[in-house]
């Protein structure tokens, strides 16, 4: 398939901020993505694309993110580090789930400049969460000390090997992407979750165990496509116990081939 044909597709960047007692890249910020998120969408033949962040203490030049909204197709939001509550008008319960408000400005700023270009948005686990901060809603800063009798959501010690079930709400996008399996097992990576949904979105799965929020989706079929799960499907190996991934991705690249088709 020619370059200038294939679906160009955005990651939106992690943040490693400076840190001037760092042995390497001291003093620098980095920005990355996570190699398994770039082969996830690589695996289609669309070209992944990490957009980095144009502002900055070394910001030089005239780059926007609505110029990178108007080239690429379409964006993911992949994993990372914890949304910060001050982004939904709360205080850190503690200190260490203060989160990357950084990181937050330039996801929210992004996910508005691909909206404006009419470009779907895919959210994966702190993606999930940012969009819902973005469209309006708020989080859980931590799910055990917020939601008692909750199912352990991150296993540090067991990482992308933490698994649990989720129902499929019935007669949902989501559902009518997997017909036959109405309760699936995905990998669990996250302490935070969705305690008030954005307006406009609807719940696509939830947490078999303890009911919280799984998959969402804009509701509006008339507006831009933006779509988000909590789990990870990126990490999922083919013969794994997990949800394959693969139904999802096809189902938002279809998305970013429509509003492609749109724009001409």
């Amino acid at each position: 398939m020619a370059a200038v044909s294939r679906l160009k597709i955005g990651i939106s960047a992690c943040f490693m901020h400076a840190d001037p007692a760092r042995a390497l890249f001291t003093g620098k910020t980095l920005q990355y993505v996570e190699q398994s998120i770039a082969h996830w969408i690589m695996s289609t033949g669309a070209l992944a694309v990490m957009v980095p962040s144009p502002t900055g203490a070394t910001q030089r030049g005239d780059v926007t993110l609505d110029h990178y909204a108007a080239w690429l197709d379409a964006l993911v939001l992949h994993g990372g580090a914890d949304v910060s509550p001050l982004s939904y008008g709360e205080q850190p319960l503690q200190q260490k789930w203060s989160g990357d408000r950084v990181r937050d400005d330039y996801e929210i700023a992004l996910v508005a400049a691909f909206e404006r270009h009419g470009k779907p948005v895919f959210g994966v686990c702190r993606g999930l969460q940012l969009m819902n901060v973005a469209c309006g809603g708020t989080l859980y800063q931590d799910i055990e000390t917020q939601v008692p009798k909750s199912l352990r959501h991150r296993d540090a010690a067991i990482y992308d090997q933490n698994f649990h079930s989720v129902e499929i709400v019935p007669g949902s996008r989501l559902a009518s992407l997997y017909p036959q399996a109405h309760r699936v097992t995905v990998n669990s990576i996250h302490h935070q979750a969705i305690k008030d949904l954005a307006p406009g979105f609807a719940v696509e799965a939830v947490s078999n165990e303890d009911g919280l929020v799984e998959a969402i989706r804009r509701s509006d079929r008339a507006m831009s496509y933006l779509a988000a799960v909590q789990w990870h499907p990126e990490f999922h190996l083919p013969g794994a116990q997990t949800l394959d991934g693969a139904a999802l991705l096809n189902d938002f690249l279809d998305a970013a081939l429509a509003a492609r088709s749109a724009s001409r």
